[in-house]
């Protein structure tokens, strides 16, 4: 086997005593997994050139740290261009950066465009001059609860990564307990599309030096649930300077809204998560652009907000006791309102919520009178109730329909408008007395 291969592969050398060093082809999904493979079991890594995923776990990279790298042949060059590998996976792993150093320039030769380390330790400091100048077809990189040394001080590395780094579409560094990211290195992500910094512990203070001037132009979509950000007046000056910013996630974060700021959001964001943010009022000021708000799993009493291009709005899971009026969202076409407080639907409401697509109120406890159960009737009838309809609407009162299903309960005008009956019954019997009169 080459050498070239042995580089594309290397991190899969590995060892560990008591467990079975070979890999394991599954060829319906071309996907490869080596376990604590070593260069005594070598032969079972080819099965691996068939697969466009391959995954190494587990083992320790110190002794290959003096492992002899040459420069490719034409021949090993070709080898590595002709493998169908577009991802690799590598997990539980002790990686020396000096050896990462070393071998991340030979995947300029490869098709492989997403690279994820999970669950790795990265240790000491690599020499990355070699990198300087150089292209790598890698678009995605990932980190997953990796534990490194801090970012900062580290500018030159990133400055000889920088030719790569700057055509990078996606990068996420996740659960690995980051607090932020040094000014300078955002600004070396000029092409970076998404960014996923998840389940870390930045604060709102670590916002505005991560996301400075220049920092990453044309980020789109920003991930940033599950961290330590609290105020969101501080959130929204952290990001502003996001020009293209399109998504926008800050869920399960424990967010005071506070007094309404100033503070502009960026013009373009179209989507905003604040699920699971505590929140017992939609803060403001929002985006004007919005197009999908989420706000489910929350603590909100009332939504009085208007937003003329907001397409989708998610309200489940909060203390609604009324629908919100959907004449404030002239584009609306999505609203859920599950597991509320809602007992009934307005007449005038159910006429308006009738040309929407998609329309969610299920888990809710109805009032399944005559005007409660008639106006769900008449929008599942349409076809506007989306899932969880039939099973989950169920009566709460009157007594009688307790734990019905209110598809079941009976409106017949006889029963719920009886004048409707009675009247015209009325007046043809007046008529047929003046007749006969």
């Amino acid at each position: 086997m080459s050498v070239a291969l042995l580089l594309l592969l290397g991190l899969g050398l590995l060892e560990t005593e008591g467990r079975k060093n070979r890999c394991f082809f599954n060829r319906t999904q071309e996907y490869c997994v080596c376990y604590n493979l070593s260069e005594e079991t070598i032969g079972s890594i080819i099965q691996c050139l068939a697969a466009t995923v391959v995954e190494f776990q587990g083992g320790d990279l110190e002794k290959y740290i003096a492992f002899p790298i040459r420069d490719l042949d034409s021949s090993s060059i070709e080898t590595l261009g002709s493998l169908t590998i577009q991802k690799i996976i590598i997990g539980n792993v002790l990686v020396p950066e000096v050896l990462l150093a070393r071998v991340l320039r030979f995947f300029s030769y490869t098709r492989v465009q997403e690279l994820a380390f999970e669950s790795c330790v990265f240790e000491g400091t690599g020499d990355w001059s070699d990198m300087d100048g150089q292209n790598l077809p890698i678009l995605s990189l990932s980190f997953h609860n990796v534990t490194s040394a801090p970012l900062m001080g580290q500018e030159q590395a990133f400055s000889s990564l920088s030719r790569w780094l700057g055509t990078l579409e996606e990068l996420a560094v996740t659960g690995s307990r980051a607090t932020s990211l040094p000014c300078a290195i955002g600004r070396v992500f000029r092409a970076l599309r998404s960014l996923d910094l998840a389940q870390n512990s930045l604060g709102d203070g670590s916002l505005s030096p991560t996301f400075c001037q220049g920092a990453f132009p044309q980020l789109q979509k920003l991930s940033l649930h599950h961290n330590n950000l609290r105020s969101y007046r501080n959130v929204c000056e952290g990001v502003e300077l996001l020009l293209e910013l399109r998504h926008l996630d800050l869920s399960h974060n424990e967010l005071v809204a506070g007094p309404s700021s100033s503070c502009q959001w960026p013009a373009s964001l179209r989507h905003f998560n604040l699920s699971h943010t505590g929140l017992d009022e939609v803060p403001t000021p929002l985006p004007a652009s919005l197009e999908v708000l989420d706000v489910s799993h929350n603590h909100l009493r009332a939504v009085d907000i208007s937003l003329s291009s907001l397409k989708k709005l998610f309200l489940n899971q909060n203390l609604l006791q009324a629908v919100p009026s959907v004449r404030n969202y002239p584009m609306l076409d999505t609203l859920h309102l599950d597991n509320n407080s809602i007992t009934e639907l307005p007449r005038d409401e159910v006429k308006i919520l009738g040309r929407l697509q998609d329309v969610a109120v299920a888990g809710n406890p109805f009032d399944c009178s005559c005007s409660g159960a008639r106006g769900l009737q008449a929008l599942a009838a349409a076809g506007h109730l989306g899932q969880g309809w039939p099973g989950d609407y169920r009566c709460h009162s009157p007594a009688q329909y307790r734990g019905w299903p209110v598809a079941q309960v009976p409106v017949s005008v006889l029963r719920c408008d009886p004048a409707a009956v009675v009247a015209p019954i009325c007046v043809i019997l007046a008529l047929l007395g003046l007749a006969g009169a």
